[in-house]
């Protein structure tokens, strides 16, 4: 029996629907809850998108919410890089997000800020429409 649902986690790039590591191919399965939106940044990284949260530049930024287990949240660290310390490509964050006219706490994968130096912000929020555009 695989283990219960235990928190939430926003997806806003490749784990989104229809990504590259769509989020619904992976195992255990997660349990979708609705679309969500959070503020912040998008850059591009050949083919993923990095977040990062709040700031001047900031937009609404869309993605999707689920219910995940502990065992699925280990594979999606394992997708984004997290390792110990700075040098960890993400930071994991617990930030509010508002879905569907409700705030949900939800587990977010934030680009680390010294991997976006360089780089020019998207200017929108939606890496699917710019992915697929």
């Amino acid at each position: 029996m695989p283990e219960a649902f235990s928190r939430h986690v926003f997806v806003y790039g490749t784990l989104r629907r229809g990504g590259r590591n769509d989020i619904n191919r992976l195992r255990p399965a997660p349990e979708y809850v609705g679309m969500g939106e959070v503020q912040g940044v998008l850059y591009h990284f050949d083919w993923y998108p990095g977040l990062t949260l709040g700031g001047e530049e900031a937009v609404t930024v869309v993605g999707e919410v689920y219910r995940i287990t502990p065992e699925l949240e280990a594979v999606l660290d394992r997708i984004e890089q997290i390792v110990p310390g700075a040098d960890s490509e993400y930071f994991k964050r617990e930030v509010d997000v508002n879905v569907e006219a409700r705030v949900i706490s939800c587990l977010l994968y934030e680009i680390n800020a010294a991997r976006i130096r360089g780089r020019q912000a998207m200017g929108h929020g939606d890496w699917i429409l710019f992915h697929t555009s």
